[in-house]
């Protein structure tokens, strides 16, 4: 599993939250969820994206942007509109002052807005936890992506659009992986903007060398990996594989085997509460529940056990 795709394993598997709403100005919603990420498409008409702190940017239709958490951020038709709803932890909305939303109501399914005809449609896909997997990716993002519906071409919106107002069975699967071939999409297109500065590690899978060392590491943690048997596996010389990991992932391979094993092994103690610390050790790489406690707690400053029912 790369990093990309391990972004999205976490939340995935405890759906995600996907809305559309249909809206008529004087509109705008403060957002205070506390969400790691959420994704935000304009399907019709145009909205505002004000950051906390940050810059504010307008979105016309087709475009799409995504905004990494905690931050609070504004959306609105306008950056002067005084807020109408607060949307909280767990997409509860309030009005500011603390009262029953009345303003905006439900109009079927996954939708909201003032009336079903409203000159601007949002899609809206919120992710509602992360684990420690993803971290290394989501630090490695700006507050706020903003993508240009000129600067790149995807059906996935207008097929989202679709799919979000149907209720059949097995729709919210279909739905969850729509919104995570969004997202990909939209990362990958992303950071290969000239000028975008992709971490380091992303980089490097396009490296020939370290590209198939970052792979077999992340694929198959559970071996005992050693640089040696890396370089072998490879086809290069340990000294090799050693400066060029290093260079161009900016630690040793050894150093991000371990965070790696580490970060699946955190992930799966939180989703998965009925396996035996032994049993994740094993498939992470160590030999030992001892073992993988030792390096855990070195880590987390915490055990296993206290960090899954933390």
């Amino acid at each position: 599993m790369d990093p990309l795709a391990a972004l999205l394993d976490g939340p995935r598997a405890h759906g995600a939250f996907l809305l559309r709403s249909v809206l008529t100005p004087p509109w705008a919603l403060r957002i205070e969820d506390r969400a790691p990420l959420t994704v935000v498409a304009v399907v019709r008409g145009d909205a505002w994206v004000v950051p906390d702190g940050g810059p504010q940017v307008r979105l016309a239709e087709g475009d799409l942007a995504i905004a990494c958490g905690p931050t609070p951020y504004l959306v609105a038709d306008d950056p002067g509109t005084p807020p109408q709803a607060l949307i909280l932890p767990g997409q509860e909305c309030r009005t500011p002052d603390g009262g029953h939303l009345t303003e905006l109501a439900d109009l079927g399914i996954r939708t909201w807005g003032h009336g079903v005809d409203g000159p601007t449609i949002m899609l809206t896909g919120t992710y509602g936890m992360t684990g420690e997997v993803s971290r290394r990716l989501l630090a490695a993002l700006p507050p706020l992506i903003v993508l240009p519906g000129a600067d790149w071409s995807s059906p996935l919106v207008p097929l989202l659009a679709a799919e979000i107002v149907r209720d059949v069975p097995g729709q919210e699967t279909v739905l969850d992986r729509l919104l995570d071939l969004l997202l990909i999409t939209a990362l990958r297109t992303w950071f290969a903007r000239p000028g975008t500065a992709a971490p380091a590690w992303y980089r490097a899978h396009e490296d020939p060398v370290v590209g198939q060392a970052l792979r077999l590491l992340q694929h198959q943690p559970d071996e005992p990996w050693t640089v040696a048997k890396l370089a072998a596996n490879i086809g290069v010389s340990r000294a090799a594989l050693a400066r060029r990991f290093t260079t161009t992932v900016g630690e040793p391979p050894m150093a991000y085997l371990t965070s790696w094993r580490l970060a699946l092994a955190a992930d799966l103690l939180r989703q998965h509460p009925d396996r035996t610390i032994g049993a994740i050790a094993r498939e992470v790489g160590y030999g030992s529940s001892f073992a993988l406690s030792t390096a855990f707690k070195r880590e987390h400053g915490v055990s296993p056990q206290t960090y899954r029912t933390s």
